[in-house]
């Protein structure tokens, strides 16, 4: 194994795009976000609010009907489309043309939704980020892998990462199985943890940002709305992963010294997206 990129701030500062002054929404992206079931409609909500806040123009989401007035009350800025069932996805289809989509966040695991994420698979060529149930449904069959285009982003923690690799013994056979897999399937895989990893082919970047506030429910929907916002406004796919990633971090080592870590929760780190930024541009 080579040794790994640190994914610091100097290193950042190569990869990051300042918006320009004469930029409007229709070019600083239209993103969509797939998710959502009966009872985990907070998930997308999640990742939307995220998205947006994360510099994307446009966020459409795409959910069962029964998140429509929850969407639409708790993010005014977000758009809403609808399945036709009440409770779960079970037919993704869409009039509009995103620049990215997110795809998973509290999407669960019906068979209709299984089969909805084979048909959106198969035609799908729009830059994609895969996260939570998605990849769960992914591990149950894997030749929904083989529909993957070049240099997808999937956002494993480490159970969904063992059933799409199998279990291993040590981290540097971790390690090994998921650089094989991402080079198998051209994919990036951003290996969430205590650091989080990038696995692109060979190389390998390990972020330096992000603390145990970090380990609370939603926080990895936040990371998907993240870096899809990222792929939205034409980063690559490289860069959108390792700057979602040190971004996400850096908000938690920012409101940590005001809130304590106890108190930190998902929404805390939309909230401090913003201050990640502008440590950028100072």
């Amino acid at each position: 194994m080579t040794n790994p990129i640190y994914i610091d701030q100097k290193e950042i500062l190569k990869r990051y795009k300042q918006p320009g002054k004469h930029t409007h929404k229709g070019i600083q992206g239209h993103a969509l976000i797939i998710g959502g079931s009966y009872g985990k409609i907070g998930a997308v909500s999640l990742s939307s609010k995220a998205c947006l806040k994360t510099g994307c123009g446009l966020v459409t989401v795409f959910i069962p009907k029964c998140g429509y007035t929850i969407l639409q009350t708790a993010i005014p800025e977000v758009m809403v489309l609808t399945d036709i069932q009440e409770e779960i996805i079970s037919n993704i289809t869409f009039e509009i043309t995103p620049q990215a989509i997110g795809i998973g966040p509290g999407l669960g695991q019906a068979v209709e939704t299984q089969n909805a994420l084979y048909q959106f698979l198969k035609t799908n060529r729009i830059p994609l980020v895969i996260d939570a149930d998605a990849l769960n449904i992914i591990s149950k069959n894997k030749k929904l892998l083989d529909l993957l285009q070049p240099k997808t982003v999937i956002t494993p923690h480490p159970k969904e990462l063992e059933r799409l690799i199998g279990k291993w013994d040590s981290e540097k056979e971790k390690m090994s199985k998921a650089v094989s897999f991402s080079k198998q399937y051209q994919i990036i895989i951003v290996m969430k943890g205590a650091p989080t990893r990038i696995i692109d082919g060979e190389t390998v970047y390990q972020n330096t940002t992000g603390n145990a506030a970090l380990a609370t429910a939603g926080t990895g929907d936040v990371l998907t709305g993240m870096i899809t916002s990222l792929l939205a406004q034409s980063y690559e796919s490289i860069s959108a992963a390792i700057l979602g990633v040190y971004l996400h971090g850096l908000t938690a080592n920012i409101a940590v010294p005001e809130i304590g870590y106890q108190s930190f929760i998902a929404s805390d780190v939309i909230a401090n997206i913003g201050k990640a930024f502008l440590s950028l541009e100072s």
